[in-house]
């Protein structure tokens, strides 16, 4: 087993909560997923994590949505350094982006929290900066219902994709 996921297992509730912030920024989450330990390997903890994430409410999911940097930007306000980090690799396709493709995707950007109220949510790995423009200009036609339930399950993606970033990048073998 992972070292760092036996010491994140045993840790003070407090610590294990604030390592679990860095994959996602809702504290509700995160402190009834330290609270679920000890679990008995990642897919246990993410299978957790997917159940937990699932239960929580609007304002939850807002909480996370509000630690994400736009599509094409470096840093949300209230991202921590670890997420930060992972966010600009996640976006990293955007940096081949022609700057065309990067003033429509801020100006769609704008349009989306204008008409949905938070933060466009694309789980961005492995996607060209052409393909997150198509997925936003596809996501504005949809209901307000319908989109934050879209945003949320992407969410649910990074933090899996996070999770296991997390241990593999933390354990010192």
């Amino acid at each position: 087993m992972n070292p760092v996921f036996d010491q994140w297992n045993k840790a003070e509730e407090s610590s294990a909560i604030e390592s679990l912030l860095h994959c996602c920024a809702t504290r509700k989450w995160a402190a009834q997923l330290a609270s679920a330990r000890p679990f008995s390997s990642l897919e246990a903890l993410i299978a957790a994590s997917d159940q937990v994430w699932l239960a929580m409410t609007q304002h939850d999911w807002m909480e996370a949505f509000a630690a994400h940097p736009r599509i094409g930007e470096k840093k949300a306000a209230s991202a921590s350094a670890q997420s930060t980090t992972w966010s600009s690799d996640e976006q990293r396709q955007t940096e081949e982006a022609s700057q065309q493709t990067l003033r429509w995707l801020d100006e769609k950007n704008r349009k989306y929290e204008e008409t949905f109220g938070f933060t466009f949510i694309v789980c961005a790995t492995s996607k060209s900066a052409e393909e997150m423009l198509a997925i936003l200009e596809r996501r504005l036609r949809q209901t307000q219902l319908q989109e934050l339930l879209e945003a949320a399950e992407q969410q649910r993606q990074i933090t899996n994709l996070r999770l296991r970033k997390w241990l593999v990048e933390m354990d010192p073998r």
